[in-house]
């Protein structure tokens, strides 16, 4: 059935990100047809920690820069979460 086709997304914290999720790395699994907005969302809903990070969040897809985040992920692909970097 389709409604039990799933995707497994490795996400990938850094710097700020990486504090508030409280792990490097993970893996999460979601329906099939989820989107980067719905990672996101799942994302968030683990606390207001990460909630509020990932709010400033840029991301990536396989090293490419997500333009469109209602665009569907496909299983096994990574998703790196950027906060925002200071420095020059």
């Amino acid at each position: 059935m389709a409604a039990d086709i799933r995707v497994r997304i490795t996400v990938r914290f850094f710097a700020a990100a990486r504090a508030a999720a409280g792990v490097e790395s993970e893996t999460v699994d979601l329906p099939a047809g989820a989107t980067v907005d719905d990672l996101v969302r799942a994302l968030k809903a683990r606390g207001e920690a990460l909630a509020s990070v990932l709010a400033r969040c840029s991301y990536l897809r396989d090293g490419f820069a997500v333009r469109d985040s209602t665009v569907e992920l496909g299983d096994a692909q990574t998703i790196d979460v950027l906060p925002p970097f200071a420095g020059g």
